[in-house]
């Protein structure tokens, strides 16, 4: 495509309500603060308390049920949802006959059914108002690493979810998907050294993302940017 003077180029002010999965921290904490900058409403779905004064609802991701009815009780308590990001994310690192199945599990059950779980109560809503669902993958769904079966399935799995969602919902809900590379966050706090980020890691800040998800979120009504991958420049994982 090639622009010309005459090429509308610009983008849409936010406004209404967006859902923000893994709001407490990392780059849910970012984009909630984000959007709340830009003059949307931020509320956030964890089960840990955000910072400051965003509204908040307290739910395990890991619990699809309870999780869609919470997604349903900010739909109609604030009425104007017109967006969701699906931020949260966990791991576990280790072999797969190491590691506990339970925490395993957890791993699917948060990253890739709590995404499917909310973005499924909240459809209805976004096809009347055609809004927006932002999903958040990783470079690891689009290629494996060993001792992280977990999170990679979990993510592949929210990469293959992402693109058949975006083909169901066309022409209603516009759907994109963020792929990042590691950040600055707390999600490697905790891990055994070797599967920590070396002391010369080159990491986004989680700020930097935030900004990916914003530009999606601001495109014009019939405009959709489906993948976006978003990498510091020595990114080891990708490509």
């Amino acid at each position: 495509m090639t622009l010309s003077a005459d090429t509308p180029t610009t983008t849409t002010t936010l406004a209404g309500t967006v859902i923000v999965t893994g709001g407490a921290s990392g780059l849910g904490a970012a984009v909630a603060h984000a959007v709340l900058r830009e003059g949307g409403r931020p509320v956030v779905l964890d089960i840990n308390s955000p910072e400051g004064e965003l509204p908040h609802v307290e739910v395990d991701l890991a619990d699809t049920r309870a999780t869609e009815a919470a997604v349903s009780r900010i739909i109609d308590e604030y009425g104007d949802v017109s967006a969701v990001v699906t931020a949260a994310g966990t791991d576990v690192c280790g072999a797969l006959d190491t590691v506990a199945g339970e925490a395993w599990d957890r791993v699917l059950r948060v990253n890739l059914l709590g995404t499917a779980a909310v973005i499924r109560a909240a459809v209805p809503q976004l096809r009347k108002v055609h809004g927006r669902v932002v999903t958040v993958a990783s470079t690891l769904g689009l290629r494996p690493a060993g001792d992280a079966t977990a999170y990679c399935a979990s993510k592949h799995g929210v990469v293959g979810f992402s693109r058949a969602l975006a083909m169901e919902l066309a022409g209603d809900v516009g759907v994109t998907m963020v792929v990042p590379g590691g950040m600055r966050t707390h999600f490697f706090d905790g891990r055994p050294e070797q599967y920590r980020p070396g002391p010369d890691a080159e990491l986004m800040d989680p700020a930097e993302v935030a900004n990916a998800v914003m530009t999606a979120l601001r495109q014009p009504a019939g405009v959709e940017l489906r993948e976006l991958i978003v990498t510091a420049s020595t990114e080891p994982s990708w490509p």
